[in-house]
């Protein structure tokens, strides 16, 4: 069993970007408005640090919210200095940042190789370059391979953050931009439906009727996709849809868009949905009217259930199933086991996804 992981995360809002995303107002998301001090971030590392349970645990600093490669550099050795005496002492294991792929460069690396940083993330968002422009991105996808290829020379994790949804995106740009990922080969993703926000320039084209934002059902079916090509490809996915906080809700700084609380259970529900389907599909037995029992690993039962339910509903109307009893078993995360009328059978997830991509055409083996 692995450690447990914790993550100390210091916001930087805005700080260092001069660029004006259509779709970002960081200092909504993030919640925070002040300018981050040494002493915030030393504050902040004490006081999440005194919350930790005591034993075998990893912990990681994590520079969120702004483009950090763009402060100043005497900033930037200011701020980094305080998880670096720290991860000296052996207090935390790990420094994390975000940047923009264009704030990538041997000095910038040079910096960060002296202040232990250990993993960059690049807000990536596609590699589209005609949903890069019409974001208002600032660069192009080329600079995002220079800087990946950059990063990984140095021998920094790379991670790479998409996002679905922008303007001008569509389902297919948005597979291309994951597959160029998996080319990539980065060390982590990130994938983030696209939000309306309040007092963005996306606003304003969504109250002008020329953005149309994703629905959550378009959202989660194009995430589900995404999350397929990157579990086949073994490329850890280490978050999905943004963090809620107080204001980023619904109805609050979220003007409109797919943003859901639990957005990564649904997209997990629905890779589960069409693992299911696509097995059911091509059985030869006569179903209907039968009980069915699944069993899955402890840990899927909510995701293969759906919320509320909906998944094994959505079976037993499409197949015409009596029941569907769902158990968690103590087996493999990739195995399936399904009951039928003293019909047993076996599902493998992986196996299940790579045909369903191949038929979609999506990869080719």
């Amino acid at each position: 069993m692995g450690k447990d992981h914790f993550i100390i995360p210091i916001f930087v809002p805005h700080y260092g970007c001069p660029h004006d995303c259509v779709f970002c107002n960081q200092r909504r998301i993030t919640g925070l408005s002040t300018d981050i001090t040494p002493q915030y971030v030393r504050n902040t590392i004490e006081s999440h640090s005194s919350t930790f349970p005591k034993g075998e645990i990893t912990v990681e600093v994590a520079f969120y919210g702004g483009s950090f490669t763009g402060i100043e550099k005497e900033i930037q050795k200011e701020l980094l200095a305080v998880p670096l005496e720290y991860k000296d002492r052996g207090i935390i294991d790990g420094i994390r940042l975000s940047t923009r792929p264009d704030y990538i460069d041997e000095d910038i690396l040079n910096l960060l190789k002296e202040y232990k940083v250990d993993t960059i993330e690049l807000g990536v968002q596609s590699l589209d370059d005609i949903v890069l422009n019409k974001s208002g991105r600032g660069h192009n996808s080329q600079q995002v391979y220079m800087a990946s290829k950059l990063v990984k020379e140095y021998k920094f994790n790379l991670g790479l953050q998409m996002m679905v949804g922008l303007v001008g995106d569509s389902k297919e740009k948005a597979i291309y931009t994951a597959k160029e990922f998996v080319k990539i080969d980065p060390f982590c993703v990130r994938v983030y439906p696209t939000l309306v926000i309040r007092d963005t320039y996306l606003e304003k084209k969504y109250r002008n009727n020329t953005y149309k934002p994703l629905t959550l059902e378009k959202a989660i079916d194009i995430t589900a996709h995404l999350l397929m090509i990157f579990e086949y490809y073994n490329i850890d996915v280490i978050r999905v849809g943004l963090q809620p906080t107080e204001n980023l809700r619904l109805g609050k700084d979220v003007v409109a868009g797919p943003f859901h609380p639990s957005f990564r259970q649904l997209v997990e529900s629905h890779i589960y949905k069409i693992i299911l389907e696509k097995h059911l599909d091509r059985l030869t037995k006569v179903i209907v009217d039968e009980n069915m029992i699944i069993e899955v690993n402890n840990k899927n039962v909510s995701n293969l259930v759906g919320q509320k339910s909906c998944n094994t509903r959505c079976l037993v109307n499409r197949y015409g199933l009596k029941t569907i009893k769902v158990y968690g078993r103590d087996m493999e995360r990739d195995t399936i086991g399904i009951s039928i009328d003293g019909f047993n059978d076996r599902v493998y997830r992986k196996r299940t996804i790579e045909e369903y991509l191949q038929e979609k055409g999506i990869i080719r083996i």
